[in-house]
Parts: C-alpha cells; sequence; structure tokens
C-alpha cells in the first residue's frame, strides 16, 4: 500500500513538471525556441530533448525495457541532445518526449518499486525503480526550472502553469527589480555598475 501511495506521487509529479517544461516553449518562435541563451548554450527545445533522451535511457535500458525507437548509446553521448538541429522540428521534439512517457509509465506501472536496474554509466550502477523514479523526477524539475528563467528572459513570461499565469505588470516589475539593485549595490560598499568587473554588471528587466 505505502509503496503504491509512493509510487503514485513520484509519478504525478513527474507528469506536472512535464507538462510545466513543454508550457515554456508556447508561443515562441523557431528561433527563440532554439536560440543559445547562456554561454554554454542552454536553449529551451534542447531541454525537451534532453529531458525526453534522459527518460528513455532511464526507463528503458536501465531495466531492460529498450525504448521503441533508435537512441544514441550512453557510451557516445556528444551532448547532441542538448539542441536541436534545423532538420528537428518542435512536433518532433515533443512527440519524442510524449513517447518516451508512455514508455516511462509502462515501466513504472509494471514493475514494483524495488524492482532492479543498472546503470552503467553511474559509479555505483546498481538501483531500484524507487531511485530512479527520484533521479529523473529531480532531473527534469532542475531543467524546468532552467526553462523558467529562459522564457523570464526571452519576454518575460514567468508561471508554473498556464491556468496560473499572470498579466506582465512591466512598472511593479522594473520597481521590484531596481529595489533588489540598490539592495546589491549598498551591500557592496555602493559600488556603481561601471566600477564592477563585466561580470557583475547590472543588466536591467529585459521585458
Amino acid at each position: 500500500m505505502i509503496d503504491d501511495l509512493v509510487k503514485d506521487y513520484l509519478h504525478g509529479q513527474l507528469r506536472s513538471t512535464r507538462r510545466a517544461l513543454v508550457w515554456k516553449l508556447d508561443g515562441l518562435s523557431e528561433y527563440d525556441l532554439r536560440r543559445p541563451l547562456t554561454v554554454t548554450g542552454t536553449n529551451l527545445l534542447g531541454l525537451v530533448k534532453h529531458v525526453a533522451t534522459v527518460e528513455a535511457w532511464y526507463f528503458g535500458e536501465v531495466f531492460g525495457r529498450p525504448f521503441p525507437a533508435p537512441l544514441g548509446r550512453w557510451q557516445d553521448a556528444d551532448g547532441s541532445d542538448l539542441w536541436v538541429s534545423p532538420t528537428e522540428s518542435r512536433d518532433q521534439i515533443i512527440d519524442f518526449y510524449q513517447r518516451a512517457w508512455v514508455h516511462a509509465g509502462a515501466t513504472i506501472n509494471d514493475l514494483p518499486l524495488d524492482a532492479p536496474g543498472h546503470v552503467p554509466w553511474w559509479s555505483r550502477p546498481d538501483v531500484k525503480l524507487f531511485n530512479i523514479m527520484v533521479h529523473v523526477l529531480q532531473e527534469t524539475g532542475r531543467h524546468a526550472g532552467h526553462a523558467d528563467i529562459l522564457r523570464e528572459h526571452i519576454d518575460g513570461r514567468t508561471g508554473v502553469m498556464a491556468e496560473y499565469e499572470e498579466q506582465v505588470d512591466t512598472e511593479a516589475r522594473e520597481a521590484h527589480w531596481a529595489t533588489i539593485e540598490r539592495a546589491a549595490r549598498e551591500a557592496a560598499g555602493g559600488a556603481h555598475p561601471a566600477e564592477l568587473s563585466d561580470a557583475h554588471r547590472a543588466v536591467g528587466p529585459a521585458l
């Protein structure tokens, strides 16, 4: 009974976090979906592609239940799952992710929480389904948080789900930003942004 409750809870959290991540793509141009938004090239559609690959591996190969479509071998991982080529469409990436959900759901439903698995790329490779559910939920939540910041950087839209999204109040946001900026300068001894290093200069709200 407890195992069923734990499994249902973790699976439910994973479902809601997936939906939040995909929602961050809503209404964006092909360029904004794909363009690098950090110095390491992090981009929104690439995050979805990456998390889809993660689910396909962890709920597939780890439990001897291979994902029913070609996947790159983990031994050959080269970072290509973190960005999207011009020949890959938005719909293809979302479809891949949704197929990974179905495959993961079958593994979760068919196996008990203590079902053994093997993660050859971990230093301690012998795991249980419980470990993998927690790991994938953590990974998805981490990247959903990245997507939150990236989307805010593009057009200022924030929120966890579409139904909870609030209208952007530009004036209130700018005032809030200015309050935090003043506090940061005061903590830094009143330094003006021009006196700070390039990595720490104020950027201001981009709405």
